[in-house]
């Protein structure tokens, strides 16, 4: 299995860092998992017109990473526990997908019309979060997953 996280923009934080690779490392008892960073498109304006401009040149940079099934990190997709989760990945995998690719898209989110081209829309709640710290919840997310479907006591 390959997991492939895809952010739009980069960790600033140092506690965040250190939260990805823990994560990370982690991870690889399970799965081979890849972070790509894409450069957050910023016009310097926050008018609607400006952040659907950015939100399309982020889709066209996305779009390269587009590959096994993909996942959109949507405030209005389906959620899930985290054992519904764990459901969802191993059903994947028994079905022949070898790669799963996660995308979180930048302060603004993701294009929609990028974001309705992916195989499935996935929120972990209604609340707003800071795209970085998104990128932590996942990855300690899909960690919890791979515990729940190895039988292994983190997850409890």
């Amino acid at each position: 299995m390959e997991i492939n996280i895809v952010c739009v923009g980069n960790l600033k934080e140092t506690y965040f860092v250190n939260a990805v690779k823990e994560y990370q490392k982690r991870i690889t008892a399970f799965s081979n998992i890849n972070i790509i960073e894409v450069k957050e498109s910023n016009l310097g304006k926050d008018t609607e017109g400006d952040i659907l401009i950015n939100k399309q040149k982020e889709a066209i940079e996305l779009e390269k990473y587009k590959s096994g099934y993909t996942i959109a990190l949507e405030i209005d997709g389906k959620s899930f526990s985290s054992t519904d989760l764990a459901t969802k990945i191993q059903n994947l995998m028994i079905n022949g997908n070898s790669k799963i690719t996660f995308f979180i898209g930048g302060s603004n989110g993701l294009d929609k019309k990028f974001s309705d081209s992916l195989d499935f829309k996935l929120s972990f709640s209604k609340l707003t979060f800071p795209h970085q710290l998104m990128r932590v919840i996942l990855l300690e997310q899909i960690y919890r997953s791979f515990t729940i479907i190895n039988h292994k006591t983190y997850h409890k």
